[in-house]
């Protein structure tokens, strides 16, 4: 709970509310003296592979139903088939009796994969928490990240943004600056971030509230050019600021703001259910491909145990 008030934004924190709702259960558990508070963490735990693979198949034939099959549309298949293999992988070693070195390198594999099975259920544990929780505040700006268009009309992803970002706008007396944010793509004909600013005048905006952020192509940019955007604009030295996202891509903006030193919260609009799986996955691969070291560590723990054991044998 410190960690969240002093900085809601870290990865770290994730972690913190998992052990603490697991830790809490337990301890319930014990000072009631009841062992059936325990047993639905029990049943989770146990019987979590099977729902999640299970869950993911049900999920990837909804995906390819609704919006047709692509190979990111697959991610739902893949991660189911990724679960598979990383509970057959040790036994199936183990049977077929290979050199220790490989069981060895499976063995890291397998911890390789716990790790990222459990930081996958932290972070969507959190990132719920983190978008679920109210922020009574009024905001100085209203930052919207692009995510693509139909032409020149905004897709239902980032209509659903903006709407977003305008019922905040609305609620809180009309008073934000808009920042629209996101560049012209190679498909594009005209930028995101114009696209979504013609949208917002078509539902009563003043232009002198718009003010347009069309160069970028990431996310990382988006918060790169709307922070220093907003820091040539705001009359205050700490303006607070809002940044409007999908639902499952807030918690990564907002660490990715935290990164880049811009002060802002995250709000996120609905996505379908049916495609929210999808592109979770999406956002945690993203995740993990910029917090990669406990894998460096573990796989280096493997190579520094063989070393080891190697030279231990050979000296005998």
């Amino acid at each position: 709970m410190w960690s969240y008030r002093t900085e809601p934004r870290r990865f770290r924190n994730a972690f913190f509310f998992f052990f603490l709702c697991a830790s809490a259960l337990g301890a319930l558990s014990l000072q009631l003296n009841e062992w059936w508070i325990s047993l639905p963490i029990a049943l989770v735990l146990a019987l979590s592979p099977v729902i999640m693979i299970v869950f993911m198949l049900v999920n990837q034939v909804t995906l390819v139903r609704r919006e047709g099959f692509s190979l990111s549309h697959a991610l739902p298949l893949l991660f189911a088939c990724a679960i598979i293999v990383w509970f057959s992988a040790l036994p199936a070693a183990l049977v077929a009796h290979l050199p220790g070195v490989l069981i060895g390198f499976v063995g890291a594999l397998t911890v390789c994969g716990a790790w990222f099975f459990l930081s996958f259920t932290a972070l969507l544990s959190y990132s719920w928490l983190y978008r679920a929780l109210p922020r009574k505040r009024r905001y100085d700006f209203i930052v919207i990240h692009g995510a693509g268009l139909i032409g020149e009309e905004l897709s239902p992803l980032l209509r659903g943004r903006v709407d977003r970002a305008y019922d905040l706008w609305v609620a809180q007396g009309r008073q934000a600056t808009f920042v629209p944010s996101g560049g012209q793509g190679a498909d594009e004909v005209i930028s995101e971030a114009e696209a979504m600013a013609r949208y917002l005048r078509s539902l009563g905006v003043p232009d002198s509230q718009i003010v347009v952020e069309d160069a970028s192509t990431t996310t990382w940019e988006n918060l790169i050019n709307s922070r220093d955007l907003i820091a040539g604009l705001a009359e205050e030295d700490s303006p607070r600021s809002v940044l409007v996202t999908s639902d499952y891509h807030v918690f990564r903006t907002a660490m990715y703001a935290r990164a880049v030193g811009f002060n802002a919260d995250g709000l996120g609009s609905k996505t379908a259910f049916y495609y929210f799986p999808t592109a979770f996955i999406r956002e945690f691969i993203a995740i993990s491909r910029r917090y990669w070291w406990p894998y460096a560590l573990i796989m280096g723990l493997w190579v520094l145990a063989t070393i080891v054991i190697t030279a231990l044998g050979a000296g005998a």
